[in-house]
């Protein structure tokens, strides 16, 4: 890749996404069907909200993304707050349905898209602008998804990053290593 600070970020984003998308994948990966609608109290997200509130988020911001506002007349977002999936596969369709219209939008941005405008509930953001959102929002409900999939899953959780007492290992196997340029791994 060329030395050029905004292709760096956009792929350097793409990576994150795609980094973010993956803990969600592999947290849900270790949940069950029974598990997908607990709440740790009243008044917090289950599983499944957390996922269609994301989905919901992704498919409104992400439809047109270019050229429409990114709050959709269609988009419902109190709905998203229902805890009313029937089951695991329906959660993981809206899931794949949210994180593929994103990609489809992301993926063929390009260096001179990043300072185009776009509009979020009526207020321009650059594209640079618009993607820095999302790298603050995913993240946080992804968290959030993760931190209820690993109470669910219990003793069972295989971890998603280096495990508790790995870090030496781990580390003894980076630093073995030559240096190398690289804007993460996928254990933070």
């Amino acid at each position: 890749m060329e030395n050029n600070p905004s292709l760096h970020y956009l792929e350097g984003a793409k990576k994150l996404f795609r980094y973010y998308r993956q803990l969600g994948d592999k947290a849900l990966a270790q949940i069950g069907d029974a598990h997908i609608h607990w709440q740790p109290g009243p008044e917090s997200n289950s599983v499944a909200v957390i996922v269609k509130h994301l989905s919901g988020n992704m498919l409104s911001r992400f439809t047109d993304f270019l050229t429409s506002d990114g709050e959709k007349p269609w988009r419902n977002r109190d709905a998203e707050f229902e805890n009313d999936y029937a089951d695991k596969s329906e959660l993981l369709a809206a899931w794949n349905k949210g994180w593929e219209c994103f990609f489809a939008a992301v993926e063929p941005l390009t260096e001179a898209d990043l300072s185009t405008v776009v509009y979020i509930r009526n207020e321009g953001h650059t594209v640079l602008e618009a993607l820095n959102r999302q790298l603050a929002h995913y993240p946080y409900h992804v968290g959030q998804l993760v931190y209820v999939c690993r109470m669910l899953a219990g003793a069972q959780w295989q971890s998603l990053s280096i495990p508790k007492g790995g870090s030496q290992a781990f580390n003894d196997g980076k630093f073995s290593q030559d240096k190398s340029q690289t804007f993460f791994t996928d254990k933070l």
